[in-house]
């Protein structure tokens, strides 16, 4: 399959993060002994699944309608040089996925139409937070893209969908997230500049990507094979964020609505798929203005309160495509992709990112299914937020960087990623890394950093 294809406080010390880490990898090898040793299907390599076909129950079951998974990923992350503190240690952070997927079709005769529940779980930390980045004002990006948005149970998606007029249309209504329809993007690196959907990386306070999902409805629209429009519409609620709140159903504290479209288009080049993204997206809650008052002067200075925004907004670009192919076999090949969005400059942190990079596939014929992948990104801070500290600063009268009042103006985070992914079996792939990140949180004064990373991607 082409790259796009693929489905997404306190510190821990180097020994506890290590020990956890090592049992699941002593985990996965005793499972693999016990397949060369019974050559159970339960662990077969070739299953999709680690606890195999339930003696044929599970593909039975499949053909009837009901799907069930549990998938798990887990990300190490180790600051090898630089960073905001040099004090070496590692950090594991994890997340189980259970979901179902129900065809409506097969179960209640209800032609093209579907239904899908997950329930995920967030465990453990991120070196991002006080090793790499200046705890005073943070980052951007995540060495671990699987932490954050608390580390609790979350009720993450909950929909109902429905095709009409020979799937032309195409309609789902429940609870989900935005970036699981618009600007997607496929999530094997690890760190979150190269993951997932971008837009909700760096308009994260209105745009909630997995594993939050708030009250939603996308409308789907085919204009060709190749070519859809969808339109959505998603409530705006920080509450839905809280930690607490993870299967929260109510509308309280719903503050507006964001309301993204977008043109999707899939042509084949050279007989190789490809994915373009163009979107948009408008909110239409109330924004705060990031260094201004209602008179036009530095808030942090005058003491004014920030003056309030009708709304906010921004725009993406996603491109996606397989340039090459080994004899005839596309599911190995070159994959280049690129991601860029830009955003409200009155109130959002940043104004723009770009990101681009490669994966290849089955490089090696003995390895047909790794895959090799490298990106670069860079996510630029507005500067109106960056007067803004400089002007609270100013206010507080504190110019030394290594007074903890201080606070660090951002301006411009460079990141790297390089992986091998090891396809040990079809459901267990492995895939260390190493990270680079030049000005973390956008901080000159903070070290460049070298992290070392390894990801585990499971299916049960």
């Amino acid at each position: 399959m082409p790259y796009f294809q693929t489905s997404r406080d306190s510190a821990v010390c180097t020994t506890v993060a290590s020990r956890k880490f090592l049992a699941l990898i002593g985990g996965f090898a005793t499972l693999g002994l016990a397949t060369c040793t019974h050559a159970a299907p339960a662990f077969n390599s070739e299953s999709p699944w680690m606890l195999g076909d339930w003696n044929g129950t599970r593909t039975e079951l499949a053909e009837k309608g009901y799907d069930f998974n549990v998938d798990y990923t887990g990300e190490m992350g180790s600051n090898l040089h630089g960073g905001y503190d040099h004090d070496r240690t590692a950090r594991y952070s994890d997340q189980f996925a259970f979901g179902t997927h129900l065809d409506l079709q097969k179960i209640l005769d209800w032609d093209d139409a579907e239904f899908q529940l997950t329930i995920t779980e967030r465990n453990g930390n991120n070196i991002s937070n006080d090793r790499i980045n200046d705890p005073r004002v943070g980052g951007f990006t995540s060495a671990q893209e699987v932490w954050g948005r608390g580390q609790t149970w979350r009720l993450t998606q909950m929909w109902y969908q429905q095709k009409f007029f020979d799937q032309q249309l195409d309609i789902k209504v429940g609870r989900f997230g935005e970036g699981e329809d618009f600007n997607s993007f496929p999530c094997d690196f690890q760190n979150l500049a190269f993951c997932g959907s971008q837009v909700g990386n760096w308009v994260g306070g209105i745009w909630y990507n997995w594993p939050v999902s708030q009250w939603a409805m996308r409308v789907k629209y085919h204009l060709t094979p190749q070519l859809y429009a969808q339109v959505g519409a998603y409530e705006q609620n920080p509450s839905n964020l809280d930690r607490d709140n993870g299967f929260k159903l109510s509308g309280s504290g719903t503050q507006g609505a964001i309301l993204p479209v977008e043109l999707v288009w899939s042509p084949k080049v050279n007989d190789l798929p490809g994915e373009y993204r163009v979107g948009y997206y408008y909110s239409n809650a109330n924004a705060t203005d990031v260094y201004k008052d209602n008179n036009g002067q530095p808030a942090a200075l005058s003491g004014e309160a920030y003056r309030s925004a009708s709304s906010k907004h921004g725009e993406w670009l996603v491109i996606q495509q397989q340039v090459t192919n080994i004899a005839s076999d596309h599911s190995r090949g070159l994959n280049v992709f690129a991601n860029a969005t830009m955003h409200d400059k009155k109130t959002n942190a940043i104004d723009n990112y770009v990101q681009a990079g490669v994966v290849y596939k089955g490089w090696f014929d003995a390895r047909a299914k790794d895959d090799i992948g490298f990106a670069l990104a860079r996510v630029h801070v507005n500067p109106a937020y960056r007067k803004n500290a400089e002007a609270t600063n100013q206010a507080h009268a504190v110019y030394d960087y290594d007074d903890p009042s201080y606070l660090p103006p951002q301006d411009t985070e460079y990141s790297a990623e390089l992986y091998y992914g090891v396809h040990v079996t079809n459901w267990l792939t492995v895939r260390p890394n190493l990270q680079y990140i030049r000005h973390p949180g956008g901080v000159d004064q903070v070290d460049d950093a070298l992290i070392g990373g390894i990801k585990i991607t499971s299916s049960f």
